[in-house]
């Protein structure tokens, strides 16, 4: 059995330079950021505990004036990957971009939720978001390389029928390291304004299918689907991401709010559910279910069990 990478994800704060519209972390941006040496300290003993997989997320993590810093301490610390997940805007300046690379980043997640801007900046709230992203992932591209950088993309009903417009823009721009996220509803943006952001998984599948199927006919080993019940895409379990990562990592999250030392497993005893109609089910064991604000909201006749 091939060890588990120890990933540990830092949140380090949750301002941001975007104002999406399903922003899990809408209630959570008065909190304070994590300090400089508060980082240091969780960095440390991540490494102590054996993490050779560091993530900074926020908010937006490029936006504080710390971040070249907190990246060459990492560095020093020996962490083997070094990965931040960001909506990319910061990076559109290249001066910076180069700096972030020279501070030690090895790799790179954009955020993508449209295939134009229009789509884009219309779920950030940010006019102009979308180019600078572009511009971004152009600066890392040279710098980096492809090979370094993945995407993000969130799926909600504002989205879901262009998601196959978002995978093949994201195939074309060279990105073979990909997640699709069905949105979560559990707080924040998508919690408060349920019905504005969150699309039936019955409507929502077949499209997200489509967008799989770029991934499967190209062979890419990374084009996967994230949270979402398993008898919508029994024939897609290669490319449902949290079966992937209970193979491949141990990870825990660091939050300015929170600490979770077991991600892999408290999000389906917290977050998810398995409900009567899932009895009898092939995938049951392996199958999350699903939100269980979902249920609250739409119920769950939409499951069906797979004989």
């Amino acid at each position: 059995m091939t060890k588990k990478i120890k990933k540990t994800v830092i949140i380090t704060g949750y301002d941001c330079n975007n104002m999406c519209v399903f922003c899990i972390d809408e209630d959570k941006r008065n909190l304070l950021n994590k300090t400089t040496e508060q980082i240091k300290l969780e960095m440390k003993s991540a490494r102590e505990r054996g993490t050779t997989y560091l993530e900074f997320i926020g908010g937006e993590t490029f936006i504080r004036p710390d971040i070249l810093k907190l990246i060459n301490s990492a560095h020093k610390l020996g962490f083997k990957t070094i990965n931040i997940a960001t909506n990319g805007r910061m990076l559109a300046y290249k001066d910076f971009a180069k700096k972030v690379v020279d501070a030690g980043l090895t790799d790179i997640i954009f955020s993508i939720h449209g295939h134009n801007g229009d789509l884009h900046d219309k779920l950030t709230n940010c006019s102009g978001s979308f180019e600078q992203l572009i511009k971004g992932f152009d600066n890392m591209k040279k710098l980096l390389g492809l090979e370094r950088i993945g995407s993000n993309t969130t799926i909600v009903k504002q989205n879901y029928k262009n998601i196959e417009k978002i995978g093949k823009m994201i195939f074309g721009m060279g990105i073979r390291n990909c997640e699709f996220i069905f949105v979560d509803p559990s707080c924040g943006a998508s919690f408060n304004r349920f019905n504005e952001n969150v699309p039936q998984i019955s409507k929502a599948a077949p499209y997200i299918r489509k967008c799989l199927d770029i991934g499967k006919i190209n062979k890419i080993e990374h084009w996967h689907i994230r949270y979402v019940p398993l008898c919508y895409f029994k024939d897609y379990l290669s490319q449902i991401s949290e079966l992937d990562e209970v193979k491949k990592f141990k990870s825990e999250h660091l939050a300015p709010d929170f600490k979770n030392f077991d991600v892999e497993n408290s999000r389906k005893e917290i977050g998810r559910i398995k409900t009567g109609h899932c009895e009898g089910c092939k995938l049951y064991d392996q199958c999350e279910g699903i939100w269980k604000e979902y249920v609250k909201n739409y119920g769950d006749q939409e499951l069906i069990p797979v004989k």
